[in-house]
């Protein structure tokens, strides 16, 4: 566990969340409201939180039922790849992180949580896909598939893919429970850890399911501590918990 930093949030009722690092801040996000969709813009001021800004660091955008979600970059993943055309979508006119870069909104990697049809007892279950530098363009003649299922998936040299670690059921406790080595203190539904899922077509496998690359949970009133170590940055990470937040009446 060594290897991971932690960092700590506050959930603030009117839709900010702070990221900060031993008192430091880092990164801020705000809810705004899309029609039917929500949205987390993340930026690098807490003051100052719009996809106009100069902070503006990227987004994270969920489907009507909160169960879905993309997660955009403010700056190209690999050359050549184009900036996604959703309707919110803005360009720098000044200032840029990487004034050399065109700037706009780069799909990034997607985040599931699996429907609970049958409401049936026990806890969210979630699939994170994340691209990689190596990821191709996809052209007009390859559509990519829009699955509004999660299924299975393994990671590739395109992709890493990470999925949450399954809680056990506690009897006596009559609770379900997760070795966070005292990183958690509370309880709550919000909580999970990450990792890698393994893929059988490579010798030894790609990922490793015993280690943990991404873990959030709650502390304290309206503080959470996150954890997390590489491959994944901290904008990845941050945009991550931040599918947590909100209630997902679908998943529970």
């Amino acid at each position: 566990m060594g290897a991971f930093t932690s960092k700590r949030w506050r959930d603030v009722t009117k839709g900010n969340v702070t990221f900060m690092d031993k008192g430091k801040f880092l990164l801020a996000a705000r809810r705004f409201r899309r029609g039917a969709h929500t949205e987390y813009i993340i930026s690098l001021d807490a003051d100052d939180i719009s996809q106009g800004s100069n902070a503006y660091v990227g987004k994270l955008s969920s489907d009507f039922l909160g169960t879905k979600f993309t997660i955009y970059d403010s700056q190209p993943p690999y050359n050549g790849a184009k900036p996604s055309r959703c309707a919110s979508t803005r360009r720098f006119a000044s200032k840029q992180i990487s004034p050399q870069v065109p700037a706009g909104n780069f799909e990034i990697g997607q985040v599931c949580y699996k429907f609970n049809l049958l409401k049936s007892r026990g806890p969210r279950r979630m699939l994170c896909n994340l691209r990689s530098s190596e990821t191709k363009q996809v052209t007009d003649e390859e559509p990519q598939k829009k699955d509004t299922e999660l299924q299975d998936a393994t990671a590739t040299s395109e992709s890493m893919v990470l999925r949450n670690k399954a809680p056990r059921w506690h009897e006596p406790l009559q609770c379900w429970c997760l070795n966070f080595h005292g990183r958690v203190t509370v309880a709550s539904v919000k909580n999970f850890q990450l990792a890698a899922v393994v893929d059988p077509s490579q010798p030894g496998g790609k990922g490793d399911e015993d280690v943990v690359l991404l873990q959030f949970g709650k502390v304290g009133d309206d503080m959470f501590t996150m954890d997390y170590r590489q491959p994944l940055s901290a904008f990845q990470a941050f945009a991550i918990c931040l599918t947590s937040f909100g209630t997902k009446l679908a998943c529970e």
